[in-house]
């Protein structure tokens, strides 16, 4: 499966990119834990199939001294006793939020309950916008097959500058 299309290459997609980078600037700039935003990423991007996303937010979290059987266990988070409270409601947030054709309710009352409990409000926009944004990069690299395994951790540091 080769990619069928660079966004960055053309005009208008880079300049639309740089926008959704914005947007996720303002996310890591909140409160919400960096590790808690990477867990997110991560376990959406597992549920949309992005092996790119999967890619990127597997080696941040390698890089920020995650410790391997954290990393692994993403993915059975609800089966693994290595997950905080407050991480397995974001983790449950960005299930209910991912599979929103799966889940006729969409988020439950008791994910968004355990999220209220965990989280501020800033901390929660931060949270739903960051669910929204990863769906959204997912379904970008799906689409144009972007493809796992050649990201570098940091490479685009400062593009939302």
């Amino acid at each position: 499966m080769e990619p069928r299309f660079n966004l960055n290459d053309n005009a208008i997609g880079a300049k639309i990119g740089k926008r959704f980078a914005n947007t996720s600037l303002a996310i890591t700039q909140s409160t919400l834990p960096k590790t808690t935003v990477e867990l997110v990423e991560l376990r959406a991007s597992q549920i949309n199939g992005c092996g790119w996303c999967t890619d990127v937010h597997t080696k941040e979290l390698a890089v920020a001294g995650e410790p391997a059987i954290r990393i692994n266990l993403v993915a059975a988070w609800r089966e693994a006793a290595v997950f905080t409270e407050a991480e397995r409601a974001a983790l449950a947030l960005a299930e209910e939020g991912t599979r929103l054709a799966d889940a006729c309710q969409g988020v439950s009352d008791e994910t968004w309950a355990q999220v209220r409990k965990h989280y501020d409000d800033d901390q929660i926009a931060a949270l739903v916008y960051l669910v929204a944004m990863i769906n959204a990069a997912n379904r970008l690299g799906v689409i144009v097959r972007m493809r796992g395994g050649s990201y570098e951790p940091g490479m685009f540091d400062g593009v939302a500058d």
